[in-house]
């Protein structure tokens, strides 16, 4: 099964068992000197075990003042070479090669992170999105960044390490000086292509000399997205990958994007499967060196069939095997069903940018274990077969059965409802947003691989749960729609809670319709209303639409609403909705704006379910309460509440 993916593969003399590829991603686990550390060696290592043919790193730090996080691995000396070794060993066990990633972050760059200093840039742009002080190099410190280059990549050949990529994409410091859009330069850094490439190819050319045949990959964003007029298209990265190839280089990594165009480089939901696969491709046809290709790759039979048609020769992904640690055996295993699949939610880049910033490590949403690998690899077969009635079949209570299985226990789900998944049925209506089913179906599949009962349309009694005689009841009955009574009218005929929309069991068509409350779920029930022919208005109490929001998936929602003509009211209260009118108070100017609308949508967030919680436990000694029935939450919260109560049980 998937021949070509478990075909062999080469790159430069490094020979690979498939061809499946951990492409880079950072993840905030190196120790805070910029060792190596053990939380380092297990997330890569099982990756390793899971099937991966070549794991790459985070982007590792050349240089003291080109640090993206204050946890980052760093190579620019000797003291980081014994931590190095250790993962070679590590990754080695199991067959697979190991790539260290290099870059500096240039204008992307944090000042505070690094010595509250300026930036450096090949010209003095910063960024629009980190928005940093920055300043133009000199030739002197071109030329010594390009030694520390060198330097690092021959820490790494000396430390075990199969291979060196140099980082030339996603708008870091190479990247800027590639493209014209950051490199306004007049001197022989600048200008012409041949002036621009000169940095990387110094680099490349010092590696080779430094290290001979030692295997060197260059990363690429072959196209930058930011308009026809300006920055890196295709053809001219063509001529860049021709270039690369004649100088030496042994491998190409095709992406694209920069931060001021994130989501083309770090995709949201909405991005289909193989959507930039014309982007290695075109790259593939132009030289006769390996290309790894990336574009949302989660189905083993995709990657597959790219290899096969040519345009690609190895299937890259981060987030994929972040999600699902053993991807690469499940497949060849012939279990594609068994795959968590990404949902390309994005929280583990929410938690890895904000992690300086924040309490919250970095994450996944849909895999607790990933970056927990030393914390959670105990689970205990103590479960006996004692019964644990779980009450709800949403994400929360599906991950507690499944863990509760693996332990031993015997979980048997009472569910309200026809089907699982509880408000991930909702989640998945909008458009663009079935990747939602991807979950739903892992989850599903895995309960019924352990033969787990569920117990369809029942809500369990205390009596119910008394004869199961259970050792602990989990509670996971999910959340209502906060719908606020004391705003006059809100009972309508008029008015709907967002969750009938999105249910299906109230379906509009060529009407007026206003929507209160722009978390994600009102601006998705906005998009779902909007696709249907009706017009509509989102209003928010708050300043700006999507308060809360991380600014990616923010982005991408805007950009699908705005071509439907669905219009924006920050600053707007609702105070009454009477005669079909809603009333608003902007809260700017204390005056009202009265609408009339054929129909008024309420979607301002959930509440815990709070039924016979307290029943439950007045008559149970172990009783747990997951999931939104005891905090609100997104889906990480749920997964997580489920996975840890099952855990630790």
């Amino acid at each position: 099964m998937f021949e070509n993916l478990f075909a062999p593969g080469r790159i430069g003399t490094m020979e690979t068992r498939n061809r499946i590829v951990l492409t880079p991603m950072g993840n905030y686990m190196a120790n805070p000197d910029g060792t190596v550390s053990d939380v380092d060696i297990a997330f890569y290592g099982k990756r390793a075990k899971g099937g991966v043919g070549v794991v790459f790193t985070e982007c590792a730090v050349v240089d003291e003042r080109g640090k993206g996080n204050t946890h980052q691995i760093c190579v620019y000396d000797d003291k980081y070479m014994p931590g190095l070794t250790e993962l070679a060993n590590e990754i080695h066990k199991y067959n697979s090669k190991v790539v260290v990633q290099i870059y500096h972050p240039g204008r992307q760059g944090i000042s505070v992170v690094n010595g509250n200093k300026p930036m450096a840039a090949p010209s003095d742009i910063p960024c629009k999105l980190v928005q940093q002080p920055t300043a133009a190099m000199t030739v002197e410190e071109i030329k010594a960044l390009v030694t520390k280059f060198v330097d690092a990549a021959q820490r790494l050949q000396k430390s075990g390490i199969d291979g060196v990529e140099v980082h030339g994409a996603h708008g870091y410091l190479l990247n800027e000086f590639l493209s014209p859009y950051t490199n306004i330069r007049t001197d022989e850094y600048g200008g012409s292509l041949e002036n621009r490439m000169r940095i990387l190819e110094e680099i490349v050319t010092g590696i080779r000399e430094r290290c001979g045949d030692y295997p060197i990959i260059v990363r690429l964003s072959v196209d930058e997205f930011l308009g026809s007029d300006t920055g890196l298209q295709l053809e001219e990265s063509v001529k860049i990958a021709k270039r690369l190839e004649e100088i030496g280089v042994d491998c190409l990594n095709v992406s694209s994007g920069i931060y001021e165009t994130m989501n083309v480089a770090w995709e949201p939901s909405s991005y289909e499967q193989g959507w930039k696969i014309y982007l290695s491709e075109t790259i593939k046809k132009a030289v006769s060196i390996p290309v790894i290709g990336v574009a949302v790759i989660r189905d083993p039979e995709y990657a597959d069939q790219m290899i096969k048609e040519g345009k690609l020769d190895f299937a890259g992904s981060a987030r994929q095997h972040l999600a699902d640690d053993h991807w690469g055996n499940k497949a060849q295993e012939g279990r594609p069903e068994d795959i968590r699949k990404c949902i390309s939610c994005l929280h583990c880049m929410q938690t890895l940018m904000g992690a300086d910033m924040g309490d919250i490590p970095f994450q996944c949403a849909i895999n607790v274990q990933a970056g927990k690998e030393l914390e959670y690899n105990d689970f205990k077969e103590d479960g006996n077969q004692r019964v644990v009635p779980i009450i709800g079949a949403g994400p929360a209570g599906l991950e507690a059965a499944r863990i509760l299985a693996k332990r031993n226990y015997k979980p048997v789900i009472f569910e309200k409802s026809n089907q699982v998944g509880g408000q991930l049925q909702l989640a998945n209506k909008p458009p663009k947003k079935e990747k939602i089913n991807w979950l739903i179906n892992y989850l599903k599949t895995q309960v019924d691989k352990e033969g787990i009962e569920i117990k369809y349309r029942t809500m369990p009694t205390v009596a119910d749960l008394e004869a199961l005689n259970p050792y602990a009841v989990f509670v996971a009955q999910g959340s209502n729609p906060i719908v606020p009574k004391s705003i006059p009218g809100i009972d309508g005929e008029n008015v709907i809670v967002n969750t009938e929309i999105l249910s299906g069991n109230i379906k509009l068509t060529g009407k007026k319709i206003a929507v209160v409350g722009s978390g994600m779920t009102g601006l998705e029930t906005a998009h779902l209303l909007a696709e249907n022919k009706n017009e509509v208005h989102v209003f928010e109490m708050a300043d700006d639409i999507g308060p809360g929001l991380y600014f990616q998936n923010l982005i991408d929602i805007m950009n699908h609403l705005g071509p439907l003509g669905v219009q924006f009211y920050p600053k707007h209260r609702l105070v009454k909705i009477e005669n079909g009118c809603a009333v608003f108070e902007k809260t700017d100017k204390s005056e009202s704006v009265e609408c009339k609308y054929d129909y008024i949508v309420i979607s301002l967030g959930t509440c815990p379910n709070n039924d016979m919680i307290q029943e439950i436990e007045s008559k149970f000694d172990n009783v747990r309460v997951l999931g939104d029935a005891k905090n609100v939450g997104k889906i990480r919260n749920a997964i997580e509440s489920g996975f840890l109560n099952a855990y630790q049980l």
